[in-house]
C-alpha cells in the first residue's frame, strides 16, 4: 500500500513538473508585449448578417445596406428562397426591391464583408382579398435565442407563428404564452423542433385557444430561430405582423403610436412571479400628456394587462414610457377608422444609439410614410438620410427633438420605394422611433407600423487577456 501511494504522488509530481515546463516554454517563446488594449469590449463592424423574411409571397421585399458601414473591400448580399437565388444586391447605398412570387416560402437575406454592416430587409404586402384588408409589413428578423411578441390572442384574431432555422444545426424552441388570466398551459406541446434550413408555421390557437390578448416568448433551448407572427383580426378588421418587442425590462419605451382616430390599446405583460405596478407616461408633440386616470396599470403575475388610451393621447402621435419594479414587455394595438378599419402593431424598442435603417418606405398619390421620433428625457438630434432606388440621394435632414416630446417627420415623395437611415448626432440624448406607412383606400385607411430597431452595424468583442488558466486549472 505504501508503495502504491508513493507511486501516485510520484506521478502527480511528474505531471506538475511537465506542466510547469510547458508554461515556462510558453512564457519564454511568447511574443513581446502588444499595444495596450483599452478596457472593456471593443466595437467592430459587423462582417456577416442573416435576416429572414417570414412569409413574403406576393409581397414586396426591400433590401439595403447603407454606404460607409465601416468595412472596405469586397462584399456580397444574396436573396434566396430555399436553394433558389431571387436576387443579389450590387453595392451598399442602393436599395433592392422585388415582388416575391406566390407560394414562395421564407426568404433569407445573407450579407458578408462590406455589404454586411447595417444590412436591413423588410417585406410589405397590401391585403385586399380573402376577408383580409390592409397593409401588412414586417422587418425581416435575424435568428435569435429569444423573441418576444405582444398582440391579440386567438380569441380575437387568427395568429400564426412563423419559425425559420437559417443555421446548419437543428433548433429546439419552447413557445411560452401569457394571457390576461396568467400563463397558458395545456395538453398541446409548446416545444417545436426546426431542422436546418426548415421553417414551421404554428397556429397559436392550438396552444392557447381562449386569450383575447397575449404575450409570447419563443425561447431557443438549442440553436436559434427567426420568429415572426401574423395576426388576421376577426371580422375583417385588418391584418398585420407583430413586431418583436424589447425583452423584459423595468423601463420600456413604445414608440411609433400614430395619431388620428381609432382605438389605441396598450398591452403590458409581466413574466414575473409577483404582481407589478406600471407607471405609464405619454409623450406627444406638445409634451407629456396627462392620461386622466390611466397613469398606473396593475399587471398580475405572469399575465397581460390592457389599458385603452384612445382618449388619453387625444389622437396625437405618441410614444409611451413605462416604468415598473419588475421587468415587463409592452406593445400597442392600433385600430384605424373607416368602414373596414385596418390594424397595426407597435412594441417596446431600443434607443437608436447605433442608428436604425428602414428598408421599405413608400410615398405618392395615396401613400405616405413618416417617422415618429421621441426623446423621453433629454433633447435628441438625429440625421435622416433617404436612399432612393435610383438617382442621387438628397442631403441628409437634421431633426431636433425637444425633451419629453415626439417629432413627426414626413418623408419626401419619391419615385417608388426607398430606404431611410436614421443616425444619432453628437450630444444627442436617447432617441426612440417608429415608421408609420399608410395608404388611402375606398373604405378606409390601411396602415402598418415598424418600430425602429437598432441597426446591425457593430458587434462588441470581449477583451482578450493573458491568464495562467490556459495552462493550469
Amino acid at each position: 500500500m505504501k508503495s502504491l501511494i508513493e507511486n501516485r504522488f510520484g506521478l502527480l509530481v511528474l505531471v506538475l513538473v511537465a506542466l510547469l515546463a510547458l508554461y515556462g516554454t510558453a512564457s519564454a517563446t511568447r511574443p513581446g508585449p502588444a499595444a495596450q488594449q483599452p478596457p472593456g469590449p471593443r466595437k467592430v463592424p459587423v462582417a456577416s448578417v442573416t435576416a429572414v423574411c417570414p412569409d413574403p409571397a406576393e409581397a414586396q421585399v426591400g433590401v439595403v445596406t447603407p454606404a460607409d458601414g465601416g468595412i472596405t473591400g469586397p462584399g456580397a448580399t444574396t436573396v434566396t428562397a430555399g436553394q433558389k437565388v431571387l436576387g443579389t444586391v450590387d453595392a451598399p447605398g442602393r436599395p433592392w426591391y422585388d415582388e416575391i412570387p406566390a407560394k414562395t416560402g421564407p426568404v433569407t437575406v445573407a450579407a458578408t464583408g462590406s455589404s454586411a454592416a447595417g444590412l436591413e430587409a423588410a417585406q410589405t404586402r397590401r391585403e385586399t382579398s380573402g376577408g383580409m384588408r390592409g397593409l401588412a409589413g414586417a422587418r425581416c428578423a435575424e435568428p435569435a435565442a429569444s423573441t418576444w411578441l405582444v398582440g391579440p390572442g386567438p380569441a380575437a384574431a387568427e395568429v400564426t407563428l412563423h419559425l425559420t432555422n437559417a443555421d446548419l444545426a437543428p433548433a429546439v424552441v419552447e413557445i411560452l404564452v401569457y394571457s390576461g388570466e396568467g400563463p397558458v398551459t395545456g395538453d398541446a406541446s409548446g416545444t417545436v423542433t426546426v431542422g436546418p434550413g426548415e421553417s414551421r408555421a404554428v397556429n397559436l390557437k392550438e396552444l392557447a385557444p381562449s386569450p383575447l390578448v397575449m404575450a409570447v416568448e419563443v425561447r431557443a433551448v438549442s440553436g436559434r430561430v427567426a420568429a415572426a407572427a401574423r395576426a388576421v383580426m376577426n371580422g375583417g378588421k385588418g391584418v398585420d405582423w407583430l413586431p418583436p418587442a424589447a425583452p423584459p425590462a423595468t423601463s420600456v419605451v413604445v414608440p411609433g403610436v400614430p395619431g388620428g382616430g381609432g382605438k389605441r390599446e396598450l398591452l403590458v405583460a409581466s413574466p414575473a412571479e409577483a404582481d407589478t405596478l406600471v407607471e405609464v407616461r405619454a409623450l406627444t408633440p406638445d409634451g407629456t400628456y396627462a392620461l386622466k386616470g390611466r397613469e398606473l396599470v396593475e399587471v398580475p403575475a405572469g399575465s397581460v394587462a390592457t389599458a385603452d388610451l384612445s382618449t388619453g393621447i387625444g389622437g396625437q402621435p405618441a410614444a409611451l414610457v413605462l416604468t415598473s419594479d419588475s421587468p415587463i414587455v409592452a406593445g400597442v394595438i392600433v385600430t384605424g377608422t373607416g368602414k373596414k378599419p385596418d390594424v397595426a402593431f407597435t412594441a417596446g424598442a431600443p434607443a437608436l444609439d447605433l442608428g436604425s435603417v428602414v428598408a421599405d418606405n413608400r410615398t405618392g398619390k395615396d401613400k405616405s410614410s413618416r417617422l415618429l421620433l421621441a426623446a423621453p428625457e433629454t433633447a435628441g438630434r438625429v440625421s435622416v438620410q433617404v436612399l432612393p432606388r435610383s438617382g442621387e440621394a438628397p442631403e441628409p435632414l437634421q431633426v431636433d427633438i425637444a425633451p419629453a416630446r415626439v417629432e413627426e417627420v414626413k418623408l419626401p415623395k419619391t419615385d417608388g420605394a426607398f430606404a431611410v437611415v436614421v443616425l444619432p448626432l453628437p450630444d444627442s440624448g436617447p432617441v426612440y422611433g417608429g415608421r408609420v406607412m399608410d395608404e388611402k383606400l375606398k373604405d378606409g385607411l390601411a396602415l402598418t407600423v415598424q418600430p425602429l430597431a437598432a441597426a446591425r452595424m457593430w458587434a462588441l468583442i470581449p477583451p482578450i487577456t493573458e491568464s495562467t488558466a490556459v495552462v493550469l486549472p
